[in-house]
């Protein structure tokens, strides 16, 4: 019988303690933001008439959108780095307009674009599709912030620019999406 009334004791006590636990003032949660039990929406966008100032949450969604997709910006660079590079940028636009006159591979491409940026080709970032003659193709690599980007048109035209590395590490923007 005491062994009974000691297992009820304890089981009385957990229960206590576990209703206890959860009767927490709810203003002191941090995330409940301050006396105010009614979360704050959205405001209205700026054309749509609004009867009365309210607490809300601006809401630009243009701005959404470029903050969203600020990992593709290239990050800034001096204008000592880029004439530095601006050599770089001459010699792989000279690679690519010869490759997209003959013709290559994915593989020529990127060992092409290392040579003219004195990199091996595990540095050289490649896209597209079309490598025979490579059209609509972008190359790019760098070292640290500084990147050299290429492109080869659909029209087969060949265009290098210095530019600084995405916030994402690339040297080509992100293509983004969702």
């Amino acid at each position: 019988m005491a062994h009974a009334r000691r297992r009820f004791a304890g089981t009385l006590a957990l229960v206590l303690l576990a209703a206890l636990a959860g009767c927490a003032d709810p203003a002191a949660d941090p995330r409940a933001g301050g006396p105010d039990p009614v979360g704050k929406g959205f405001c209205p966008p700026p054309e749509a008439p609004q009867a009365e100032p309210s607490p809300c949450i601006t809401f630009d969604w243009n701005q959404r959108v470029a903050e969203n997709h600020a990992y593709r910006s290239p990050l800034p660079i001096t204008e000592e780095q880029r004439r530095q590079a601006a050599p770089k940028a001459e010699a792989l636009a000279a690679a690519l307009t010869r490759l997209a006159a003959s013709g290559t591979s994915q593989d020529a491409l990127r060992a092409a674009a290392a040579r003219a940026l004195s990199l091996t080709p595990s540095q050289i970032e490649v896209r597209g599709a079309h490598f025979d003659p490579p059209r609509d193709v972008l190359v790019g690599g760098g070292e640290g912030r500084v990147c050299v980007n290429g492109t080869v048109d659909g029209g087969g035209k060949a265009h290098a620019e210095v530019v600084g590395r995405t916030a994402d590490g690339t040297c080509l923007p992100g293509l983004g999406g969702h």
